[in-house]
């Protein structure tokens, strides 16, 4: 794990090779939650080597897992036979979001749980309702005391119609989790259905769960009413990572290819960055960005300035708005980003301004990006993994150099980036200053 605070950026080389992509990071995080599900060992392979996988294992070993890494970096078995969910930390829970995932699987599995709020992105408010909907609806009980959430469920859940009041995607996670080993039959109503919560169901029904459904707004799962057994899995690829690596390799103007991509899980990033001219294509089964992109943003029929805006799977993902934020910059023409899901995502954009980019922030939610601009380097740093990315592809494509603060936020959701990158003919050194 690098260990550097800041990252020194020489920008304006054109960046070219191969990418292979990581595992999904926002995957990984609820299937590592799934394996407290069975007492029996569960070996996940391409597990990604980042910060908050890192954690989440972490905290699999507070509760009594016994977590063994495989001489492959990216494989790692979970035996979860023993467990007490009196041991979490609460320190390391808060370090991260994905800690929240630990409420349904435990709750199933022992009838309690005690949380701290959950950490992560500072990207806005990030409500825990549906979370709560969720397991009082199976028959737990929410209380709060001293900033701690307990959770109880004393006689097991019973399986039921559950309404998600918004498709939230940990949340029908959780949901998924906790009624594959309640008793009865469940039926998710307005469930997200983003790869990772496909590729969540993939693995509970490897491990004996039986579930329809995902990858739509409607998951029915029949409970088994007991323990799932154990079972092999190989994690996703990362759609939000191979959506970065697009706009950083239109940005930088090289040919870089990305083996390993189902079309699928491109289509919905096109639609955002697509409007801004990029244009990508598949040999077998390969992601071809072409070099020396002409980046013009495609106005409506009508001549309108076009809005690139997010939605629920499969719309263009919130995850990606930073990235086309950047990209806006370097196309010619006007275009409207508006970020719907998180009231800070776009509070970066300061950043973008004093490299030299023409826009405006409208208000928390909406930037009017003017391109095409030539970025110049400076010192930033951003609180969440998303912007940090964005930042580091303005970096890499802009002029002179650029101090990158704060790194250990784009480390928790993109592995071995700076090698990765340099790799590709990018100038990056790690500093610890």
């Amino acid at each position: 794990m690098i260990s550097s605070s800041s990252w020194l950026v020489k920008g304006g080389n054109t960046l070219s090779g191969i990418l292979v992509p990581s595992g999904s990071k926002n995957a990984a995080l609820p299937i590592l939650a799934a394996t407290l599900l069975s007492d029996q060992p569960v070996t996940l392979h391409r597990c990604p080597g980042i910060r908050d996988v890192i954690a989440m294992i972490n905290l699999l070993r507070d509760l009594g897992a016994d977590v063994v890494k495989d001489s492959d970096p990216h494989t790692v078995t979970i035996t979860a036979s023993r467990i007490n969910p009196e041991n979490l930390s609460e320190e390391l829970s808060r370090t991260i979001r994905a800690s929240i995932l630990l409420a349904g699987p435990m709750v199933a599995r022992t009838g309690f749980i005690e949380l701290p709020p959950p950490g992560g992105d500072v990207i806005g408010r990030r409500r825990l309702d549906t979370h709560f909907l969720v397991l009082e609806k199976l028959g737990a009980k929410i209380s709060f005391k001293d900033r701690l959430i307990r959770m109880d469920a004393p006689h097991g859940l019973q399986g039921t119609e559950i309404h998600l009041d918004e498709p939230s995607v940990t949340a029908t996670e959780n949901a998924v989790m906790a009624a594959s080993v309640a008793k009865g039959t469940s039926v998710i109503y307005n469930a997200a259905c983003e790869p990772n919560v496909q590729d969540l169901a993939v693995l509970l029904r490897s491990m004996g769960a039986d579930i329809q459904g995902e990858g739509t707004n409607r998951i029915t799962v029949h409970g088994r009413g007991k323990l799932l057994k154990g079972t092999t899995h190989t994690i996703c690829p990362d759609h939000i990572e191979i959506g970065s690596f697009i706009g950083l390799a239109a940005c930088c103007h090289g040919r870089v290819e990305i083996p390993g991509v189902p079309r699928n899980i491109v289509r919905p990033t096109m639609i955002g960055l697509g409007r801004l001219g990029l244009e990508v294509f598949h040999e077998n089964n390969t992601l071809i960005i072409p070099p020396n992109q002409d980046l013009v943003v495609r106005p409506d029929r009508s001549g309108d300035i076009p809005t690139i805006y997010d939605s629920p799977w499969p719309g263009f993902s919130p995850d990606l708005t930073s990235t086309a934020v950047v990209v806006a910059t370097q196309a010619k023409g006007t275009s409207l980003i508006f970020e719907k899901m998180f009231e800070s995502r776009m509070f970066f954009v300061d950043k973008l301004a004093a490299m030299g980019a023409a826009l405006i922030l409208c208000d928390p939610h909406r930037v009017v990006v003017s391109g095409p601009s030539k970025l110049v380097g400076t010192e930033v740093s951003r609180p969440d993994i998303r912007a940090g990315m964005a930042l580091l592809t303005a970096a890499l494509c802009a002029s002179g150099e650029s101090i990158i603060r704060n790194v250990h936020q784009i480390e928790r959701g993109y592995e071995n980036i700076v090698q990765r990158l340099n790799a590709l003919g990018a100038d990056i050194t790690p500093l610890n200053s």
